[in-house]
């Protein structure tokens, strides 16, 4: 029922350079709700989500942290982007696949989150 409110609050904070996070899960008891949540929220673009208890904060840093593999990957993105720039050429593509503008932004936020929480650990 919140699919809606959720991407509007999305597209509104990432207009206006802001991080969006979700608002807490009230039910600290219910770890597959608190899990599902995050999860639906991570999908739809959310940063981050409130936690109201200690118990719910391992769960929520695990969904939104980027696994290993989409950090490499991700990484990897930059990398041709960067190697077909150096090389004068006008279009970016990784594994047969163009690499367009919104790929590299992505590729860029999400290697940036990634260095910030590997900083903060």
């Amino acid at each position: 029922m919140w699919h809606y409110a959720h991407c509007r609050i999305v597209v509104a904070a990432r207009a206006n350079g802001l991080r969006p996070i979700d608002g807490p899960f009230a039910d600290f008891r219910d770890a597959q709700g608190l899990a599902a949540a995050a999860t639906r929220t991570a999908v739809l673009g959310f940063d981050g989500k409130w936690v109201i208890h200690p118990s719910q904060i391992d769960a929520v840093n695990r969904i939104f942290t980027p696994s290993e593999d989409e950090v490499a990957k991700a990484r990897r993105i930059l990398a041709a982007m960067a190697e077909a720039q150096a090389k004068g050429t006008g279009a970016v593509t990784l594994d047969n696949r163009m690499i367009d503008v919104a790929s590299i932004r992505q590729a860029e936020t999400l290697v940036r989150k990634a260095d910030a929480i590997a900083a903060a650990t």
